[in-house]
This record gives structure tokens, C-alpha cells and sequence, in this order.
């Protein structure tokens, strides 16, 4: 296909999707294309065009309100519009393995290639949205992408097999998990300024099967296929096949004492088969933590996809610091507050439990003795 046709080709879509959406759809449906091909035929396209008119906006006009003024340095808007363009890509992901993995909780069934396209054509709205961002002062008209929210309901139907009445229900959970999911990539990623690198995100085959992985300076590597085996894992649990570990195997991990502190307190609850949670309280000298426990069972899967994706982030001031990193495969988050001497450190393990450890202590290392102290070969033991 040569540069025109495909111009033409993105064109044509996007105008139809936008102005006929039901009618669109099932044409969207039949089509024989590939991830690969929609990928880079028509998502990164659009995903270019916030990135760069919110940089040029910034350039020229710079950004305002209420007195203030401020114009980014070029590497500044740069490495922003190449942070928002990565994020994007790397949302898109993860909303397409979340709507696979829910489809069939509501009567559908997704096959990954039509939950592909579902989520990459229902964003063009919020993608042509990005424009207004050349001129700062009219981002605010940018709200019109939420007509996006519109577009994925009414492909919910033809493309996934959802049942008209529980269509609007599945947009609702899908945006709301697309929402959190959004944020903690956020959160987790603010350290990415430089361009993506390496092999292509997606194979081209017919299969729409996901390989290989985009390689992020100065962050790692997001292994699209351990994105896949993490869905899979949410996808068992939810099914039923996986079930949560008591809230009395759990409690009975808590150990009496932790580096010369005594457990004063436990207690566990359970929510059937959504998870369950032990905690404990331990004290000395006036100082005091508490150990959790908790087992996330069905939304595991889903909470191991950021350490699929290799995230990390780090914050330092003059009261302590603030870091998330991926370790051996297993998100790690610490916090410590100098000034009174309080924090947090905790991890994931055998990708459904999260074990921490917070409060005031002498230091951090009392709070990593306590997350250590939790057997991880009774945990895995319970996940089986």
C-alpha cells in the first residue's frame, strides 16, 4: 500500500467510525487485518498527533493561568511529547488485554485481535481531540474525546458478542479499570524521556498474536508477551480456577516477633473468592508498624502487568524519598520519611500476593526484615 492509499485509508476510517459508528463496525469486524497492521497503520498515527501539537503548543505559546506563565525548555517539551506518545502506546496495551480478559464475564467472547480493535478504533475521538493542544488556551476543548466513551460502546456488541443489556455495564467496569490502570502507568513511568527503541511491539501476523517488547532508555525493557501470561493469570482466576487463600493460612504467616518487635494485634478478613487479607501489629519502645498479607487472587494477573511492564520510578527531596522499581520480576515500593522516621516497603510475590510492611520504626531496614520474614514458599504453596 503506498503512503497516499494508506493517508486515505486513515482518513476514511476515522471519518466513518466518527460519524457512523453502528454502521462501522461490522465492517470493522469482517476485515482480515492484523494487530501489527492496525498498530502502525493507524494507532501510532494517531498517537503522534497530542504528543507533537501539545509540544508546538508549548513552544510557541507556552502555558498560562492565573498570572502564571511558563514555556518548557526544548528538551523539556520533548521529552514530554515523547513520555505522552510511549504511555499512550503502552495503555493501548493494556485496556486491549483488559477488555479480552472481561468480555466474557458479561455474556461475550473476545478474541484478541477484535478486542484490538475495539479499543484502537474507540480512541480515535479522544486521539483527533489532542490537536487543540497546539494552542494551550483551547486544550480545554479536548473534552470532546470523551465521545470516545460512546464509540467503544457501541462496538462492544458486534465486536466482543456482548449482549445489548450488558453492553453499557462493560463500558462502565472497562473505563473504570482503563482509568486506574491509566493512572498507575502515570505514575509508575514519569521517569521516561527518551524515544522508544528496539523491535516492534507487534508481530504482523494474521494471528493478531502479541510478541517481542519495546526497549525504554533509562527504564527497561515492556515484555508484551509476560503482558499477555499476566492477562491469562486474571483471566484463570476470574474463571473460577484459581481460588483465594484463607485469611487464617494467611495470619498464620505473620511471625511473633520481627528484629526485637512483639506482635501486639492480628486480625485477617476474607472476601470469598475475590481475595483475602491478615495483618498484624507489632511494637517496641514506642515504636510501631503493622505486616500485611494480603491476597489479591482474581485481580493478581492484572496487578502483575506493571512488573510485565518493567516499571520504576524515583522521588527524593529533603524529608526522604519515594521509589517503585522491578525486581527479579516483582514490583518493589519503598518510602521513608527522615523527619519522623516512618515508611513504607513492600513487594509482590508469585504474582497475586502483596506482602508490606509500614509505620515508625529506626529505620527502613526493620520494615524490610518484617516483608522478609513472610515465607514465600508457603505463599507459592497457596497459590497452587
Amino acid at each position: 500500500m503506498t503512503n497516499d492509499s494508506a493517508q486515505d485509508s486513515l482518513i476514511s476510517r476515522a471519518k466513518a467510525i466518527l460519524t457512523d459508528p453502528r454502521q462501522e463496525w461490522p465492517r470493522i469486524a469482517a476485515e482480515p487485518k492484523s494487530i501489527g497492521e492496525i498498530f502502525i497503520g493507524y494507532s501510532v498515527p494517531l498517537a503522534l498527533i497530542g504528543p507533537v501539537a501539545g509540544f508546538l503548543g508549548g513552544q510557541i505559546f507556552g502555558f498560562g493561568a492565573f498570572g502564571f506563565s511558563y514555556r518548557p525548555s526544548l528538551l523539556g517539551g520533548l521529552s514530554s511529547a515523547i513520555m505522552t506518545f510511549i504511555l499512550s502506546l503502552v495503555s493501548l496495551v493494556v485496556l486491549m488485554l483488559i477488555v479480552e480478559f472481561l468480555a466474557p464475564k458479561f455474556g461475550g467472547s473476545a478474541t484478541r485481535i477484535n478486542a484490538f480493535k475495539l479499543v484502537a478504533y474507540s480512541m480515535t475521538a479522544s486521539a483527533l481531540a489532542g490537536i487543540f493542544g497546539i494552542i494551550p488556551s483551547l486544550a480545554w476543548l479536548g473534552i470532546v474525546g470523551l465521545y470516545s466513551f460512546y464509540l467503544f460502546y457501541t462496538g462492544v456488541t458486534p465486536m466482543l458478542g456482548v449482549p445489548a443489556d450488558k453492553a453499557l455495564g462493560f463500558t462502565a467496569v472497562t473505563v473504570l479499570c482503563g482509568i486506574l490502570l491509566s493512572l498507575a502507568v502515570v505514575a509508575i513511568t514519569g521517569t521516561i524521556t527518551a524515544m522508544v527503541s528496539g523491535p516492534a511491539l507487534f508481530s504482523s501476523a494474521d494471528t493478531g498474536e502479541l510478541s517481542g517488547n519495546v526497549s525504554v532508555p533509562g527504564v527497561g525493557n515492556i515484555d508484551v508477551g509476560k503482558l499477555q501470561a499476566a492477562a491469562n493469570r486474571a483471566q484463570k482466576a476470574a474463571n473460577g480456577a484459581t481460588k483465594a487463600a484463607t485469611a487464617a493460612s494467611l495470619q498464620a504467616l505473620l511471625p511473633a516477633t520481627v528484629a526485637g518487635f512483639s506482635r501486639t494485634s492480628v486480625e485477617s478478613q476474607s472476601l470469598g473468592t475475590a481475595g483475602s487479607n491478615a495483618e498484624g501489629r507489632y511494637e517496641k519502645d514506642g515504636k510501631s508498624f503493622t505486616l500485611s498479607v494480603t491476597d489479591m487472587s482474581a485481580m493478581g494477573g492484572l496487578v502483575s502487568m506493571g512488573a510485565a511492564m518493567g516499571v520504576s520510578s524515583n522521588k527524593q527531596d529533603a524529608s526522604g524519598y519515594e521509589k517503585t522499581e522491578t525486581v527479579d520480576g516483582r514490583i518493589v515500593t519503598e518510602k521513608w520519611n527522615t523527619a519522623d522516621k516512618s515508611g513504607e516497603y513492600g513487594t509482590t510475590l508469585a504474582d497475586r500476593f502483596m506482602v508490606k510492611a509500614d509505620g515508625q520504626v529506626d529505620d527502613i531496614a526493620v520494615l524490610k526484615a518484617a516483608v522478609a520474614s513472610i515465607d514465600e514458599g508457603r505463599l507459592a504453596a497457596l497459590a497452587k
